[in-house]
């Protein structure tokens, strides 16, 4: 009998996978409304557009190289600069992605041995737990509590740093709860990771959504020499198909990822570089309409969750509201007696660690007038 790997064991098929087949299967009378996953519904500017269509029809086709064009590198530069002050070479720390969920794939197989350990968000990204497992290294969970608003416990981390971790992930403005990190805690960070020799990879992509103070971990003094960075042109310019991403650090790092990623792929199309690297250098009206749109979805989400009677925090980043359920409730069966009765979705907050139990997730990916088609449906 031909079985599958035993690395799989430990993995199961991702939530959304399974949840959105089981919404498509539904027999309904009115469509479903969902508001479960972050994939942008807006357009990209209309420039990058322009910009695609045009490289597309020149007839530059092949395989590109391994690092992407000097162009698209020097815009990632550029960005990187302008919005965080933080310089990177664009011929040898910074390397494009197919988008940054491919960045973690490589990543860990760059850097851990099966039976290494590590430190992944609890809750966080189901991605950072699976490769973890896909790789054969062992996650060691670190508590994210409402309490301590979504930050790291540094007395916890530092029992678990006995255990010799190797990698650490975070993720802020964070996902699922839009938490920020203050400076003084990415510094504690680096301090941490540099005392206990810990690669610190900060996932990146939502510093543009509904934030005013956006910060990357490499603005810190020191963190080049234990942090990377990866970062996603798919939440801040609505490109979230056309898999591009890009991982920042020094020369090292991005010389072993590029290892693996060159043993991966062949090569990103040259007309998606070229509109990527457009879209990178976009003026800042871009990034004004984006926060207008999302903070009048946000709103109007604010709204549905007061009928819903959850708790959420109205500081927060990102393309999501993430609210407290009343106290005994399940997560998961509240979303599913929403889904079934009112025909919308909303994501259970225990699918991102069991710290998450007990709350829920929107996305601001939907036009407004769903959302006021939602709420009509609950005060009906």
């Amino acid at each position: 009998m031909i079985t599958e790997a035993q690395r799989l064991q430990s993995v199961q098929e991702y939530y959304f996978s399974k949840k959105l087949q089981e919404i498509a299967n539904m027999q309904t009378d009115i469509p479903i409304i969902s508001l479960g996953i972050g994939s942008p519904d807006l357009q990209p500017h209309p420039a990058v557009i322009e910009e695609l269509i045009k490289n597309a029809q020149n007839g530059i086709n092949g395989y590109q190289s391994y690092r992407g064009i000097p162009e698209m590198r020097e815009a990632m530069a550029t960005f990187y600069k302008s919005k965080f002050n933080v310089d990177a070479n664009p011929s040898t720390e910074i390397l494009p992605l197919m988008g940054s969920k491919e960045g973690i794939m490589h990543i860990s197989m760059a850097f851990l041995n099966e039976g290494d350990k590590v430190l992944i968000p609890n809750p966080g990204y189901p991605t950072y737990s699976s490769v973890t497992e896909l790789v054969q290294a062992e996650p060691l969970f670190y508590d994210l509590t409402n309490e301590n608003d979504w930050l790291p416990d540094f007395d916890q981390l530092e029992k678990l740093a006995e255990q010799k971790p190797k990698i650490m992930w975070i993720n802020y403005p964070h996902m699922p709860t839009g938490a920020k990190a203050p400076k003084d805690v990415l510094r504690k960070l680096v301090e941490f990771a540099t005392r206990h020799q810990i690669l610190i990879v900060n996932d990146n992509p939502y510093s543009f959504i509904l934030n005013d103070e956006p910060t990357s971990i490499l603005e810190i003094e020191g963190a080049k020499d234990v942090c990377i960075e990866l970062n996603s042109l798919s939440k801040t310019f609505n490109i979230a198909g056309w898999r591009i991403g890009m991982v920042i650090g020094k020369e090292t790092f991005i010389n072993s990822i590029l290892k693996v990623k060159s043993n991966m792929d062949s090569g990103m199309n040259f007309a998606i570089q070229k509109a990527a690297a457009k879209a990178l250098l976009v003026d800042n009206s871009w990034y004004d309409e984006l926060t207008t749109i999302y903070a009048e979805r946000r709103k109007a989400i604010w709204e549905i969750a007061d009928l819903l009677h959850v708790k959420y925090n109205p500081d927060t980043a990102g393309m999501f509201i993430w609210a407290k359920l009343p106290e005994g409730i399940d997560d998961k069966e509240f979303i599913d007696e929403i889904l079934y009765t009112k025909k919308f979705f909303i994501t259970p907050g225990s699918i991102f660690g069991s710290n998450g139990k007990g709350f829920i997730r929107f996305s601001l990916c939907a036009l407004i007038e769903k959302l006021i088609e939602v709420k009509k449906r609950l005060e009906a």
